[in-house]
């Protein structure tokens, strides 16, 4: 993984604000607060906005999915190649919109590491982050579904989740970097986040939904 790693990742998702033109115009806003801050600051946005946010933008683009499956007769499939190919430098695993059983967790991440991608897998408790950690991911993003897009951040209400999944994770591998996500959106959120033991982020909706992403970039990252 690059020394440099990101603190932030952006997760798009396929909200209406999230694709097409709103996707460059939040990627700009991500290059342009990650330039003058020297935090790094990741973005996922969809499949078909890989390609031309990679070539427009010099911020570390994340597919959202990636399936367990060489290149092949796979209609349907997204392949870790595939994504590559178009710029993305990561992929996302295991999102619990979009969960997988362990042995496709496996399968995913040994995809991803074939093809030198970055990988981000997703968990909802203590005890999935450490099954996670024996595939020795680059990420594992700690996100209690059930405060994902309520804007109550896991760092406040649920801190435990995020100290007993660092431990867990970094007893396993110590090397791999943890995430906390679901209802982050402030500076304080990250702030806090960071405390408990977090090496950054995972957020979407936050910045997504937001009337100004730039503004709100730059508070999330202001106490980093």
């Amino acid at each position: 993984m690059q020394e440099k790693y990101p603190q932030v990742i952006i997760n798009l998702k396929a909200y209406s604000e999230g694709f097409g033109s709103s996707a460059h115009y939040i990627a700009r806003a991500t290059e342009t607060v990650s330039e003058e801050t020297g935090v790094v600051i990741g973005i996922a946005p969809g499949y078909m906005d890989i390609h031309p946010i990679s070539m427009h933008f010099k911020i570390p683009v994340y597919a959202q999915h990636i399936d367990p499956v060489p290149p092949g007769a796979y209609t349907g499939h997204i392949v870790a190649e595939a994504v590559k190919s178009a710029g993305a430098c990561g992929t996302l695993i295991n999102h619990s919109e979009k969960r997988l059983t362990l042995a496709d967790i496996s399968g995913a991440v040994d995809a991803a590491k074939k093809t030198a991608l970055q990988t981000v897998v997703c968990t909802n408790n203590i005890s999935t982050s450490a099954a996670a950690a024996v595939f020795s991911p680059d990420f594992i993003a700690i996100e209690p579904p059930e405060l994902i897009g309520t804007g109550i951040s896991v760092a406040t209400a649920d801190p435990e989740i995020i100290e007993d999944s660092v431990n867990a994770v970094k007893e396993i591998n110590s090397k791999i970097k943890v995430l906390a996500g679901a209802g982050i959106s402030t500076g304080e959120c990250v702030k806090r986040a960071l405390e408990l033991g977090a090496d950054g982020v995972l957020l979407a909706s936050g910045v997504v939904k937001a009337k100004n992403p730039q503004d709100v970039l730059f508070d999330l990252v202001s106490k980093i």
